[in-house]
């Protein structure tokens, strides 16, 4: 069992690490802005490979440059994963 302290310090770690977290390397501020403009299309959900599909067709980015994205924004707590599998965006105008 792990004491209270302990899990204390490992909660302010995730939280740390998410603060310093980076945007993916080859993306830029447009390729962001893009990717969330795509999701907002899909109600702000990527759950399905047409999902996929369709965030590539609008926002121009590769199928890696969406998954990095997604991991970002998963990692600064900007994105939620789902209970029936997939991610939601709450950042933006998916807030």
């Amino acid at each position: 069992m792990i004491g209270p302290g302990r899990r204390g310090f490992g909660l302010a770690a995730l939280t740390l690490a998410a603060a310093c977290a980076l945007p993916p390397q080859g993306t830029s501020e447009t390729d962001r802005a893009n990717y969330l403009a795509a999701a907002r299309s899909l109600d702000c959900a990527l759950v399905t490979e047409g999902d996929y599909v369709a965030m590539e067709i609008q926002s121009g980015l590769s199928r890696q440059q969406l998954i990095d994205l997604t991991g970002y924004y998963l990692a600064t707590e900007r994105a939620v994963r789902l209970p029936e599998g997939g991610v939601k965006l709450t950042t933006g105008a998916c807030a």
